[in-house]
């Protein structure tokens, strides 16, 4: 499974895992929309996917289970970039100032804007930057997306 990004200008980005910070970025309140759950549900055809979450609003078995994917418990950016190093092929999508450590190890990173808000530095780290976990996902449903926003 992968998805390659051709960017005029550069090099293609192929990627192979999609690594999301939970709350703030896929969940409101602990809470993912029916249409989150739709996307993650397509983009598992076409990448692994995994949650990275130190739990902060709880239902994480719940919430892994209702997405079908995994997910592992960190409690800081230092864990997050841990889980990313020397795996090739990541994006990292995220919202927080401790996601920073991991965009910096991500081969992509998508910084999201949503209702929690989004990190001055993490929105500085990341290589795209959207309004909605939806359209960070949509993104990579469909390439084309990214290589109009990263060409050079």
């Amino acid at each position: 499974m992968a998805i390659v990004v051709p960017v005029p200008g550069a090099e293609p980005i192929s990627l192979h895992e999609a690594v999301f910070d939970y709350n703030g970025t896929l969940a409101d309140g602990g809470l993912v929309t029916a249409e989150v759950v739709s996307l993650i549900g397509q983009l598992k055809g076409r990448l692994s996917v995994v949650m990275l979450s130190a739990g902060t609003f709880g239902g994480l078995d719940q919430a892994s289970a209702q997405l079908g994917v995994g997910f592992q418990r960190v409690n800081s950016g230092a864990d997050k970039a841990a889980y990313v190093l020397g795996r090739p092929g990541v994006v990292a999508i995220g919202n927080g100032r401790n996601d920073v450590p991991m965009f910096r190890q991500a081969a992509l990173a998508i910084c999201v804007i949503g209702p929690e808000g989004a990190a001055r530095e993490a929105m500085e780290a990341a290589t795209v930057v959207v309004g909605s976990p939806e359209a960070a996902i949509r993104l990579l449903l469909d390439p084309r997306r990214l290589t109009a926003t990263l060409r050079r």
